[in-house]
């Protein structure tokens, strides 16, 4: 099922060699995520990101969603913004999820997909119906001390309070029914065999999708490395995605 996004420009413009889309982590503002990794990709990418039903800047959801209708909605968004410049895709978790569908796609619009901290199908359905259960009972802020073991590398809270403190206050902030939504939209994916080329990054301490599949594992980073190491995934990206090509030369 389709839903209306809210995208944000993290960094450079319209004029830019490339654009990249960024997608978040469920529970987390896409910009608190990417911003930092996004500023030092440098002028040479556009960089936008888009946010989760009642996370960030979206607007929160009404009506049930899938991982599929995300992509819908990501496809046709993306074929309006990016004229004839390459397209890549990178998303953590629930935006690795997309990353996954949409590279399942042989019309996919996208040169190269990056999943981070993400897997075909992540856990099982009914880890994901009973979370859901429990924040349409207690509100999000049930969510956050629990989220601050499982997203971040042990240590990074003490040596990074300002950055986990707002990824953080950003979950306790998300809408409650949009988050159990997002829940059941995970508890009902799974994706089809990749045929457009996939890169898939996992921290090292990552305890949510385990590195044991990952083709890169990034050294000290738990389940959300953009925020925990931005300059590492630039890194990563910017080789990845500078090999990509053109949408009509990859379709």
């Amino acid at each position: 099922m389709a839903i209306e996004l809210s995208l944000t420009r993290l960094a450079g413009s319209e004029f830019s060699e490339r654009l990249l889309v960024v997608g978040p982590s469920l529970g987390t503002s896409v910009a608190l995520l990417w911003r930092d990794c996004a500023m030092v990709l440098g002028g040479g990418f556009e960089v936008i990101g888009w946010d989760l039903p009642g996370h960030g800047a979206g607007y929160p959801a009404s009506r049930p969603f899938t991982v599929a209708g995300i992509a819908d909605e990501l496809v046709e968004r993306v074929a309006a913004l990016a004229g004839d410049r390459p397209i890549g895709y990178a998303g953590v978790s629930f935006g690795g999820a997309v990353g996954f569908e949409l590279a399942s796609r042989a019309g996919s619009p996208f040169g190269s997909h990056v999943c981070i901290g993400a897997a075909p199908r992540i856990g099982v359905p009914e880890m994901w119906r009973e979370r859901a259960a429990l924040v349409r009972r207690a509100g999000t802020p049930v969510m956050v001390e629990g989220s601050s073991q499982r997203w971040f590398a042990p240590g990074f809270v003490e040596r990074a309070p300002r950055v986990a403190g707002a990824l953080l206050r950003s979950l306790a902030d998300a809408d409650q029914e949009s988050y159990a939504l997002a829940c059941e939209a995970l508890a009902g994916f799974e994706a089809g065999p990749p045929v457009r080329p996939v890169h898939v990054l996992i921290g090292e301490h990552d305890v949510v999708v385990p590195p044991d599949n990952a083709d890169r594992v990034l050294s000290g980073c738990g389940h959300l490395p953009p925020a925990e190491n931005p300059a590492a995934v630039a890194l990563v990206l910017a080789q990845v995605l500078k090999e990509t090509q053109c949408p009509t030369t990859t379709a």
